[in-house]
C-alpha cells in the first residue's frame, strides 16, 4: 500500500515541501522535522490526508478498501497528532492541531459506511488529544465540510451510479438538495474555517468538530 502525502510550508520568503506517507509514523515524524529544520518550529498542523475507498452497501465490504480507509484516515491522524504534539510540548509555547472531519463523522451516510466509521474516530480523536494536550496549551480541532464540489465528490458520483442506477451528476445533486443555504459548497469555504482554527481568534476553542457544510446536518 502507498499512501503519499505531499505537505506544502509557506513563510515569506521561503516555501518548502516533503513527501511522504501518513500512514507510516516516520514519516509523520520527517514531516515534523522538515519544518522545523527550514522554519524553526511547528505552530500549527493540519492533518488534512484522507481517501473515501469504498463505496457501497455495508454488507458489501471489500477488505482491501476497508484497510486502506482506516490506515490512512484513522492511524494517519493518530500519527500526525502524535508526531505534531511531540514537537510543541518540546517547543514549549503551545499551538494548534487541526483535523479533518466531515459531516460524515456526525452522521452515518449510506453507502459510505466504513468512510463514515473513519471520520468519527477523527471526532473522537480530536476530543481525546484536546484534553490530553490542553495542559501544553496545545488546542485540538477538526473542520466538517458538506457536499463539495472537488474531484472527490466527482468520484463518488460515478461510484454510487453502480450501486443506484443514477446518472451522472443525479447523486451529487440528490445529496446537495439538502442544504439549506440552496448551494453546494467551495474549497474556499472550508479554507476559511481551516484559517479560522488557524489563527488566535480560535485560542479559546478546542475539543471541537465544527461542521461548515451550508446547512445539512445540525450535531
Amino acid at each position: 500500500m502507498t499512501t503519499a502525502f505531499c505537505a506544502g510550508f509557506i513563510s515569506s520568503p521561503h516555501d518548502a515541501s516533503v513527501v511522504g506517507d501518513v500512514t507510516k509514523p516516520e514519516d509523520q515524524e520527517n514531516l515534523v522535522k522538515h519544518a522545523v529544520d527550514t522554519f524553526g518550529s511547528v505552530d500549527v498542523f493540519i492533518n488534512n490526508a484522507g481517501v473515501e475507498g469504498q463505496v457501497g452497501p455495508l454488507i458489501e465490504p471489500d477488505p482491501k478498501q476497508v484497510d486502506l480507509v482506516l490506515e490512512v484516515n484513522v492511524k494517519g491522524v493518530v500519527y500526525g497528532i502524535a508526531a505534531a504534539a511531540k514537537q510543541m510540548i518540546k517547543q514549549g509555547k503551545g499551538g494548534k492541531i487541526i483535523n479533518a472531519c466531515s459531516i460524515a463523522g456526525q452522521e452515518g451516510f449510506e453507502m459510505l459506511g466504513v468512510y463514515s466509521a473513519s471520520k468519527f474516530a477523527v471526532k473522537g480523536l480530536t476530543q481525546t488529544a484536546a484534553k490530553e494536550l490542553a495542559q501544553h496549551k496545545i488546542t485540538v480541532n477538526a473542520y466538517c465540510p458538506g457536499i463539495v464540489g472537488t474531484s472527490m465528490w466527482e468520484r463518488l458520483d460515478e461510484k454510487m451510479m453502480e450501486h443506484l442506477g443514477t446518472k451522472k451528476g443525479e447523486a451529487f445533486a440528490k445529496f446537495s438538495e439538502g442544504i439549506a443555504l440552496g448551494r453546494s459548497q467551495t474549497p474556499e469555504d472550508v479554507a476559511n474555517l481551516i484559517s479560522f482554527l488557524a489563527s488566535e481568534d480560535s485560542n479559546y476553542i478546542t475539543g471541537q468538530a465544527i461542521v461548515t457544510d451550508g446547512g445539512m446536518v445540525y450535531p
